[in-house]
């Protein structure tokens, strides 16, 4: 992990929603070298499922070694962030760096998305960003560091991003564009940045959003907090950067990862608005094998594993019979059923047992139709059709995908936040299903 320096004692940071999470683990990185906090949130009262307040999270602050201003503020309300800011000059002196943190998510479809909800998250993310820095800058104008930093995506405009969420990402990509623009605005007075993760961060926030399990496939907030300190550290003419934070930390000579997994050794889950699995950003492509199925229908690009020397063993493809299958151009028509007949044999009732639920997979295009696979009952059971239990999760997707991810090629956590895979039901059950193929593949 970066060790603190010193180099933010009595600067003042004032930071969006600090009283959980990011903003908190950035805030107390942060006061570890003596900073002033200012914690801008709207939580006075803790959540039954996401705890922690700004009066928490000011005592953590001043516990190791920061002074804190806890402050409540809606960042959609202008004048509770002026508010806030003129107490922290007061307080304070003024302000050094600014970070908007505060964030609202829904990962929601154009028709399945209130008003109400597109409202939220364009006026926090977007204009809360904006108002925030607008009230800030002022006053980051005077200061020796002068640091805007906003936690968004890199502008990443491949349509996967936009199609099963498109509010959500205009809403996000509002932040960077106030990077895009007052970087070059401020240039030479204020350094304005975008940090965003390369996996998925462990907050209280993401197990509402992925359900009990999620952590395991996780990274701590810890690494956020590195990576921001370390852009605090540097000059203003470091500006208007798009930046992720293993890409910075090795930069910085972090080589150990796994300190910042919630369990180290387990695969991770790559974060929305990045295109490549964690293990292709680390490892230089050499090559692409391209596979063409002879059924003439689809010609698709596939990883070969022989690119990636040391890749882990749970992503790899499968054993012997089932990669021979997968190589069979005149299987391909039939993929799904033989898919389905091949896992019918590799159950067990140490894996239902293991499992304890019922799928159902709605699959589009040739061979597809609906299919089942019961791993709650019995010794378990797949095929065609509706199962004879109650179903727990419902996956959606092509069958070609289907059959890529049974293969070990498309793990189903890159399907989901891709939108190539849609789930209903269990989502914590529908984690399991990953797992579950590790165990099968090696059987198979």
């Amino acid at each position: 992990m970066l060790p603190n320096t010193g180099k933010l004692a009595g600067c003042t940071l004032f930071i969006t929603g600090a009283s959980r999470g990011i903003g908190k683990a950035i805030a107390l990185k942060a006061a570890k070298d003596g900073a002033n906090i200012v914690i801008a949130a709207k939580t006075t009262q803790a959540h039954p499922k996401l705890p922690g307040t700004i009066y928490t999270a000011a005592e953590e602050i001043e516990a190791v070694g920061g002074k804190a201003l806890p402050c409540v503020v809606d960042v959609r309300d202008e004048q509770q962030i002026s508010d806030a800011v003129e107490k922290a000059v007061q307080k304070f002196g003024g302000i050094d760096v600014l970070v908007n943190n505060a964030s609202a998510i829904s990962l929601t479809n154009t028709l399945e998305t209130p008003t109400k909800r597109v409202d939220l998250m364009m006026s926090v993310n977007t204009r809360g960003t904006y108002l925030t820095s607008k009230a800030c800058i002022p006053y980051l104008k005077k200061s020796k560091i002068a640091h805007i930093l906003n936690l968004s995506p890199p502008l990443n405009l491949n349509p996967i991003w936009f199609k099963q969420h498109c509010a959500y990402t205009i809403a996000k990509y509002g932040m960077s564009m106030c990077v895009l623009g007052m970087a070059e605005e401020f240039k030479g007075e204020i350094a304005v940045n975008a940090l965003w993760p390369k996996t998925a961060i462990h907050t209280a926030a993401m197990d509402m959003l992925g359900g009990s399990g999620i952590e395991s496939q996780c990274r701590k907030a810890d690494i956020i907090a590195d990576a921001a300190y370390s852009i605090f550290s540097k000059p203003k003419s470091f500006t208007g950067n798009f930046i992720i934070d293993e890409n910075l930390l090795k930069e910085e000579g972090i080589k150990n990862f796994d300190v910042y997994a919630v369990k180290p050794g387990h695969p991770l889950l790559p974060d929305f608005f990045v295109d490549e699995y964690p293990e292709i950003v680390t490892k230089e492509v050499e090559k692409q094998q391209v596979r063409t199925w002879t059924s003439g229908i689809q010609k698709e690009k596939v990883l070969s594993s022989n690119q990636f020397p040391g890749k882990r063993s749970d992503a790899a493809p499968p054993a012997k019979d089932w990669k021979q299958y997968l190589q069979q151009p005149k299987l391909a028509a039939g993929a799904v059923e033989e898919t389905f007949k091949i896992l019918k044999t590799a159950l067990s009732e140490d894996i239902v047992k293991a499992t304890q639920a019922v799928y159902l997979f709605e699959l589009c295009g040739e061979d597809g139709g609906t299919w089942y696979l019961d791993l709650k009952n019995n010794g378990g059971n797949a095929g065609s059709g509706q199962p004879s239990e109650p179903v727990d999760v419902v996956m959606t997707m092509t069958t070609s995908d289907f059959v890529k991810m049974f293969s070990g090629k498309l793990k189903p956590t890159m399907a989901f936040m891709s939108g190539k895979l849609k789930i209903k039901g269990n989502m914590a059950l529908a984690i399991k299903l990953e797992r579950l193929m590790t165990q099968m593949n090696s059987r198979l």
